[in-house]
């Protein structure tokens, strides 16, 4: 038995688990676990692999260089119209 237990005890263990929580919950409870241990998994999983980076995974490739931004680009740049932040009219009755 794990950490020297003896099968009453773990049974004892079980009982007063069973009673604080009860049966119906138990279920639940372990699923939302099992989830969340998956998700954790993945996780780490994708940061380990982000950690790696592309020279590690023998890629021999040469990382893409950023395009280039040239200042023209931004004065062709046909302007956007703003919505007016003008309040409308309020409405009188008469």
């Amino acid at each position: 038995m794990p950490f020297n237990m003896k099968p009453w005890e773990f049974l004892l263990i079980v009982a007063l688990i069973l009673l604080l929580f009860g049966a119906k919950r138990l279920p639940d409870a372990a699923r939302g676990l099992g989830r969340s241990l998956r998700i954790f998994k993945a996780e780490t999983k994708a940061m380990h692999d982000d950690d790696a980076g592309p020279g590690d995974a023998g890629e021999t490739s040469a990382p893409a260089a950023p395009p280039a931004i040239s200042q023209n680009t931004a004065a062709s740049a046909p302007e956007q119209q703003q919505p007016s932040t003008t309040p409308a009219p309020e409405r009188t009755e008469t």
